[in-house]
């Protein structure tokens, strides 16, 4: 039985991948790429000795199935037997889709309005939508013929279920009321009143007596389904509530809100009993698992995150979704979630219970600043999280984190002795701390808006801030004193460096300029006019006679630091350049860009040397080893990668679609999840919550070679 279950979940896998239409990825893609612990891998791997070998590291995900649509998937509900899952898209329909395989079983029409929710009766038989022209349907699951229109909703309909029994049905709009009806009949039996805004979400309790409702006034509240009074109002939210959910006991309710949080609720007490923080953007659904002993989110951020209900701890976070995360719904027996996303694509996941692999490691926003330390040990990371995070340089094992800023963390870096470091935040402040304890040793305050940059003076004495109050800012690094404050920048000040002897300070701003200036007098020495947009960010070369800089005008200009003449120009990013620096020799510079890419240059000529890839998103930092060796880079993607700058011996690239390429031919296909920790040639480390992927192509029968991959 498991292993017909494991072949049923291996053909979906490999139904609704681009590799189906390869003969030879029959083969080779979807067998090196499925789960290494299943029957399916251990039966024929034997036969397939000279197949690319993958070693996953870490809770890497690959869904079981996706589904490939024409438009954003609004809401996805399994049907009891788990054989089918119904969707709705962003059009005017309801389709019903072959759980196991992706087929579409049939399309229903009939609303004139986009569908924004839709679900199975408890028994399978029908299905009931809710629609953007203001009408609650109820359909033959099996024929697709409408079997029910319910009028009485004067805005669009947002949320629909059944009860258990599948007696009732209960809906809520944005005309702001709640709806109870009869399946059968399609009588209206009552209108709950009481929300003074949209209502996003509406569920009944497993015994039928109560319904719960979230809305965009803040609030989850609770009413008698009987009598339609209210009887409970459940606060904490900071902002729209976009999903609600009963615990299969119906003791708890949980919510998911546009503030990012997902919160458990006591249904009797209306006492909050957790409060699961984790997501980076809004959470758009929730749902209890059938046993009550998980909960699944969806997000804007892109992912699904899976938590213990009873201790709130993340168990899992899927990844593989592109766009936003529209709902999320567990299968009967537990086994698997389905996630619509605006991706235009429905996910399937295995669910399965089992412990936690390991503690999840990484950070879980935006990486926005890394720095290497002198020795090369070790890496600091400053991250939307508003932590600061200490790695091992070679192993990316987390070795402190430093919690105290109050909002994103700008900018991070090491003393020259490596013994403290250096953090700004858009909290306003510059904290100083402890790089071997974590403790916090200083907070400076003087700033009155962001703080986007910070470095210390060579000898750690000072250190330099600039900030979203168009100021550069000198400090005392010892006793936290500000000791000169330098204006001329007409807007926000993005990024500032001091020269090699700390005799001068360098800044770029988003008046597109980069300034000069005397450390000691506060005085400007010099500005270099030439970039066409922001000025992102600016470094010295290490001895002092030049200056690079990257703009949002997409170039990287090297400039004469004494008489600020622009040297030259690299051009081939293209989109905004957010971090540059120059190599220890000053022999090379770095750029990071929005364009997801590292590039590597000759600074005497301006030549591009290479191309880093592998961020899924904006590369936001980049930075040298002392050794000038490897590069590390931080983005956007949630990850910090640590580069060889060095060309590759063997060169590959993975192309939008998931192909691994040598020249035009391909290799083998990878599934997104494991695209976006894909650790390429010239990768040495990545570290990230979801793990990170090693693949070998040593011995492997590929290409015009690919029939004698496999042994009889």
């Amino acid at each position: 039985m498991v292993q017909l279950s494991d072949a049923m979940s291996f053909s979906a896998f490999f139904a609704g991948s681009p590799a189906s239409k390869s003969t030879p990825h029959l083969y080779i893609s979807a067998l090196s790429t499925w789960h290494q612990d299943s029957p399916i891998w251990r039966n024929w791997k034997g036969r397939f000795e000279f197949i690319p070998r993958i070693l996953r590291r870490g809770a890497i995900e690959i869904p079981l199935l996706t589904i490939r649509t024409t438009y954003v998937a609004n809401c996805v509900a399994f049907s009891p037997d788990g054989d089918r899952i119904v969707s709705s898209f962003g059009d005017e329909s309801v389709r019903v889709w072959d759980a196991k395989t992706g087929e579409q079983l049939r399309e229903i029409q009939g609303h004139t309005g986009w569908v924004n929710s839709v679900t199975f009766s408890p028994d399978g038989i029908r299905i009931v939508s809710g629609s953007g022209d203001n009408s609650v349907r109820v359909w033959d699951a099996k024929t697709g013929e409408q079997l029910k229109e319910l009028q009485g909703h004067i805005d669009w309909v947002r949320s629909v279920a059944f009860s258990l029994d599948g007696n009732q049905i209960v809906s809520g709009s944005d005309d702001k009321s709640v709806r109870v009806w009869d399946a059968t009949t399609g009588e209206q039996l009552r209108e709950l009143q009481g929300h003074t805004d949209c209502v996003n979400s509406v569920a009944f309790s497993p015994d039928g007596n109560r319904i719960v409702s979230g809305s965009d006034d803040n609030s989850v509240r609770v009413w008698d389904a009987k009598t339609g009074r209210q009887l409970k109002g459940l606060q904490g939210h900071t902002d729209w509530v976009k999903s609600v959910a009963f615990s299969p006991d119906g003791n708890q309710i949980v919510s998911g809100s546009d503030d990012k949080s997902v919160r458990v609720w006591d249904a009797e007490k209306s006492k909050l009993l957790r409060e699961l923080r984790g997501h980076t953007s809004d959470v758009n659904t929730v749902a209890f698992s059938p046993d009550g002993t998980r909960i699944v989110s969806g997000s804007r951020d892109k992912s699904v995150w899976v938590w213990d209900a009873k201790t709130g701890v993340q168990l899992r976070e899927l990844q593989g979704h592109t766009n936003w995360v529209r709902s999320v719904a567990f299968s009967l027996d537990g086994n698997q979630i389905v996630s619509g996303s605006d991706d235009k694509s429905v996910q399937v996941w295995d669910a399965k219970p089992g412990e936690q692999l390991r503690e999840l490691q990484g950070h879980t926003d935006w990486v926005r600043s890394v720095a290497f330390s002198l020795d090369g040990t070790r890496i600091v990371s400053g991250s939307d999280d508003r932590s600061v995070r200490v790695w091992n340089a070679k192993t990316g094992e987390q070795l402190r984190e430093m919690q105290g800023h109050t909002s994103w963390v700008r900018s991070v870096t090491f003393s020259p002795d490596g013994n403290r470091i250096v953090s700004g935040s858009d909290d306003r402040s510059v904290r100083v701390w402890d790089a071997k304890m974590g403790k916090q040793l200083k907070e400076l305050w003087g700033h009155i808006k962001d703080v986007n940059s910070v470095a210390f003076s060579p000898d750690g004495n000072q250190i330099v801030s600039g900030s979203d109050d168009n100021s550069v800012r000198v400090w005392d690094a010892k006793t936290g004193e500000q000791l000169r404050e330098l204006q001329g920048h007409t807007n926000w000040v993005r990024s500032v460096a001091f020269s090699p002897d700390g005799n001068q300070i360098v800044s770029g701003s988003d008046d597109n300029s980069v300034r000069v200036w005397n450390t000691k007098m506060g005085m400007q020495l010099r500005e270099l006019q030439g970039h066409t947009n922001w000025v992102t960010s600016v470094a010295f070369s290490p001895d002092g006679d030049q200056i690079v800089s990257g703009s949002k005008d997409e170039s990287v200009k090297v400039w004469d630091a004494k008489t600020g003449e622009q040297l030259r120009e690299m051009q081939g990013h293209n989109s905004w350049v957010r971090s540059v620096t120059f190599s220890p020799d000053g022999n090379q510079i770095v750029s990071g860009s929005g364009d997801k890419s590292v590039r590597v240059w000759n600074a005497k000529t301006g030549r591009q040397l290479r191309q880093l890839q592998g961020h899924t998103s904006e590369v936001s930092s980049v930075a040298f080893s002392l050794d000038g060796n490897q590069i590390v880079s931080g983005s956007d993607d949630k990850s910090v990668r640590v580069s060889a700058n060095l060309n590759p011996s063997v060169l590959w690239v993975v192309n939008e679609d998931g192909w691994i390429l040598s020249g035009t031919e391909r290799l083998v296909w990878l599934p997104s999840t494991i695209c976006n920790v894909l650790i390429h040639p010239h990768n040495t480390l990545i570290i990230s919550r979801s793990g990170s992927v090693t693949i070998s192509f040593e011995e492997c029968k590929l290409g015009t070679f690919w029939c004698e991959c496999y042994t009889p």
